[in-house]
């Protein structure tokens, strides 16, 4: 019997996960546009948009730290969840006149990218299925990394700015 099992090399922080990189630009996206002076004054809708923006990052970061890959996709779902309400609120920010259409565009867009690469996480999550209980082992470090489609961005390029950050092979 052949194990196909590839053991996820090691990560040690939820920033080198993309979707959490591009769910920070989201949250500063939209931090940008509640700027504009209307918006800004709609302390309900701005204070309500904020705040799903700020939980995608948010619950990314929370969901890496879960231990568990069921528990991890679990924070990850309402993370994808706080994206689309982000669209939803960018929706009533037009009807309002807040922000132009290119600039939903733009924000929705981001939003959609966010939850493209949620998505692809949790699908390699649940594919990886490393062991019954899903935990990560002593071996893997404190988190795992994921196909490089789904960490470290040039943009975002962790091991430039922290040296501590692990370095991954493509044996």
């Amino acid at each position: 019997m052949t194990n196909d099992y590839k053991a996820k090399p090691k990560i040690r922080r939820f920033e080198d996960l993309i979707c959490w990189q591009k769910a920070r630009v989201l949250a500063n996206t939209i931090h940008g546009l509640t700027l504009h002076p209307n918006f800004s004054k709609d302390f309900k809708l701005r204070d309500q948009i904020l705040d799903a923006a700020g939980s995608v990052m948010h619950n990314i970061a929370e969901g890496s730290d879960s231990g568990t890959d069921p528990e991890f996709i679990r924070f990850l779902k309402m993370a994808r969840r706080s994206s689309s309400e982000v669209q939803s609120e960018l929706y009533l920010a037009l009807d309002r006149k807040y922000i132009t259409e290119t600039e939903l565009k733009q924000a929705y867009d981001q939003a959609d990218e966010a939850k493209r690469l949620i998505n692809g996480l949790i699908a390699y999550l649940r594919k990886s299925g490393q062991n019954p209980a899903n935990k990560i082992s002593e071996e893997q470090g404190n988190y795992s990394v994921y196909p490089e489609d789904l960490f470290t961005s040039g943009e975002f390029d962790t091991d430039e700015h922290h040296p501590d950050a692990p370095q991954t092979t493509n044996d």
